[in-house]
């Protein structure tokens, strides 16, 4: 990918760590301009231009756009990674877990998007990719929220990509399986025997082993490539064949 992406200006939602992180380095590699949105700057210093913002407030949305907007005229690239998990049954859940993690998940999308759109508009080769997850096409246990969440993201995705086809504007999103990141970490730490968690979440995709952020980012910059004129309204899986394989145990 190799300056593949050199002219191009890119914001990243959730920049500072995980999947977000790896999309920034290589679109920053490849010869974007990127800046990272995320509440703290994380470990996107050399990489990108950290703006500090929180996807869940439309105030802390707008007043990000309003700083990149004074820098430059056009954005070339969205991606809409940022967002939090959640574990747990629909009668675990409470009404308050319901509105954050719908909030920040699916909300966060749209105003990120809304904001953006103005700068979109002007690209030439305008791209919006979200990070949605397998949890959005496969039943998981004790993720209802979560899943709930990812669902709907999906579902917006190809929404969007219907109302801003004729505006030159392509919209996709990547549908992860269990990935190798800070929050799957946090998650196996909490477990009464991470080892044997991990084991399980390993062993629930046929290809045995959790996906990488890496893997991740480069479906993203794949979907968010100049050369992908005609995909949009796409859902592509990087799930180590979690959604339509079904293999016998090794």
């Amino acid at each position: 990918m190799a300056a593949e992406f050199t002219g191009l200006a890119a914001v990243v939602t959730g920049a500072g760590s995980g999947i977000g992180l790896a999309t920034a380095a290589r679109l920053s590699a490849a010869g974007a301009r990127v800046i990272g949105l995320d509440i703290n700057a994380g470990a996107m210093d050399g990489i990108a231009e950290w703006i500090p913002c929180d996807v869940g407030s439309t105030e802390s949305v707008v007043a990000a756009f309003e700083r990149i907007a004074a820098s430059t005229a056009t954005i070339d690239v969205l991606v809409n990674n940022a967002g939090i998990g959640a574990v747990g049954t629909v009668e675990d859940a409470t009404d308050e877990d319901w509105a954050l993690v719908l909030n920040i998940n699916v909300t966060g999308i749209a105003r990120v998007t809304r904001a953006a759109l103005p700068l979109l508009r002007t690209s030439e080769s305008a791209s919006i990719v979200n990070t949605c997850s397998i949890a959005a096409s496969v039943g998981l246990r004790k993720r209802a929220i979560y899943s709930a969440s990812k669902g709907a993201v999906q579902s917006l995705t190809r929404a969007m990509a219907a109302d801003l086809v004729h505006e030159n504007v392509r919209v996709n999103c990547v549908n992860p399986g269990t990935a190798d990141t800070p929050w799957v970490a946090r998650l196996l730490d909490q477990a009464p025997d991470p080892s044997a968690e991990r084991i399980a979440l390993e062993q629930r995709q046929p290809n045995g082993r959790l996906v990488t952020a890496d893997e991740v980012a480069s479906a993203i910059c794949f979907l968010a490539h100049p050369d992908q004129r005609s995909t949009t309204g796409t859902v592509l899986a990087v799930d180590g064949g979690m959604d339509g394989l079904r293999v016998a145990a090794r």
